[in-house]
């Protein structure tokens, strides 16, 4: 597939650039392939699409206040966005750090008289390791003075308002440095109405990395390097959605994350196993989905891997006829936009 199929334009005007208050009075289309329709409604409406028996397969990733502002020992400032613990003692993670080129191992970085970082190494692509060493618990440290990481398109200042908008209800497990953003429309009003209808809500956990904002430049979509998430689905939640799949029962992922979880974990049976660890699986045109039948999701950027699944789940053509659609009637897009349904 060639990466100029996966361009539209958006005028600029649609990008949303504040969450939405209540969450569920976000808008809802709703596209039904086999009847070739689109139903245009609104989030709070979600449970009424859903039948006794199905599964809501939710992510309870939570943001971390990922960017960090310091000084170099010259006195130079540097931002720094964390984006993976490196495994072992210590707080040491691997780190995007801008106007850190000159970084050299050894570097110090002064954060404030409670946080200070050292160089410890190079990684990929770029980016830094850094040690870190907090005057006591480092997580209070980093949620007092770090800020949340919103998306390069919300043109503006993280603000106070975004601790909380930009995670869902269902966030439990620190780790990710971007929202699964299909959530941000559920209330916990809006999760006890689908459960009333019979459905049932299960969690896993899929952490968001950098690798989300990254744009395919591969002229072919199938050569486009992905970066490896960390993934957990519980043994709880495999077993309910296993039993739900045995009485004909739907499978409804919350967002793309949500999708690569599960197929990742799938086996040729269709059966979904309890796992635990990294996931580098890339959805694009012509995958077969074994463990989920529908999906909720936001709009997405032209030219993203999260655009490219959707075409995968939902046809090229029809996505396309959809997000036209969306454009005509004035949907809000990405991270704290609309919401749309693929059945």
């Amino acid at each position: 597939m060639r990466i100029d199929e996966l361009d539209y334009h958006l005028p600029e005007g649609l990008i949303a650039q504040y969450p939405l208050e209540p969450r569920d009075k976000a808008r809802l289309l709703v596209l039904k392939r086999r009847e070739e329709e689109i139903v245009h409604t609104t989030f709070s409406d979600v449970g009424s699409f859903l039948h006794k028996g199905d599964v809501l397969v939710v992510n309870s990733s939570k943001v971390i206040p990922a960017r960090l502002f310091g000084r170099k020992e010259t006195q130079g400032r540097v931002e720094v966005l964390l984006l993976r613990k490196i495994p072992g003692d210590g707080e040491t993670w691997e780190c995007l750090a801008r106007r850190g080129k000159r970084l050299k191992e050894g570097a110090r970085i002064y954060f404030s008289p409670e946080l200070t970082g050292e160089v410890v190494g190079n990684g990929s692509e770029g980016k830094k390791r850094i040690s870190f060493e907090a005057d006591g618990n480092f997580w209070e440290v980093i949620n007092r003075m770090g800020q949340i990481p919103l998306p390069p398109y919300i043109r503006r200042g993280a603000e106070e308002i975004d601790r909380e908008g930009y995670q869902t209800i269902f966030a439990r497990h620190e780790g990710a440095v971007a929202a699964p953003t299909a959530g941000l429309h559920f209330t916990p009003e809006l999760v006890k109405d689908i459960e009333g209808k019979g459905a049932k809500v299960v969690s896993l956990t899929l952490h968001v990395g950098l690798g989300s904002f990254h744009p395919i430049r591969k002229a072919d979509v199938e050569d486009h390097p992905l970066e490896s998430e960390f993934y957990h689905i519980p043994p709880s939640s495999a077993e309910t959605i296993n039993e739900a799949r045995k009485t004909g029962a739907r499978i409804c992922a919350v967002g793309t994350t949500v999708v690569r979880a599960l197929e990742s974990a799938v086996d040729e049976k269709g059966e979904v196993h309890p796992q635990r660890g990294m996931t580098g699986l890339y959805i694009y045109p012509g995958f077969r989905f074994k463990a989920v039948d529908a999906l909720i999701t936001n709009f997405h950027l032209p030219r993203s891997t999260l655009l490219l699944l959707v075409f995968a789940f939902g046809g090229k053509e029809p996505i396309i006829r959809a997000y036209q659609e969306a454009i005509r009637e004035g949907y809000r897009f990405y991270s704290y936009g609309d919401g749309m349904l693929l059945m």
